[in-house]
């Protein structure tokens, strides 16, 4: 089999299966919930629309208003991601008389995204 040289950095020269290796990967593994959930915190964060609320609630709490401004869509959309964001534990609200304000949930999400960012900005 041809194989591109993409695909020779890409694979061992030889097949051989370290049997231990493969254990402690399996005794370590995430349970199905916990895998689907963790897909799907990345899938909300990888939405650049979602990302950007997430990015301005990390700065201060905003309401929808704002925060359609900001990302340059409908009130409707913010609401939209949000009501997403919300159901993953991302971002909680308050109101305050008739404003509805969000922030980010914990430190955990905003830890979550400067870490990627700095491994983004890492040099290799």
């Amino acid at each position: 089999m041809n194989r591109t040289p993409l695909e020779q950095n890409e694979q061992c020269d030889c097949r051989c299966i370290h049997q231990e290796r493969v254990q402690a990967a399996k005794e370590q593994a995430l349970t199905a919930k916990d895998n689907e959930l963790l897909a799907a915190l990345f899938k909300a964060m990888g939405d650049p629309n979602r990302l950007q609320i997430l990015w301005a609630l990390d700065q201060e709490e905003m309401c929808v208003c704002d925060l359609a401004l900001f990302i340059g869509v409908s009130e409707s959309a913010v609401s939209h991601q949000l009501r997403q964001l919300r159901q993953l534990q991302l971002v909680s609200n308050r109101r305050q008389g008739p404003i509805l304000y969000y922030r980010l949930t914990d430190n955990h999400v905003s830890s979550l995204i400067h870490l990627a960012l700095e491994h983004l900005q890492e040099e290799i």
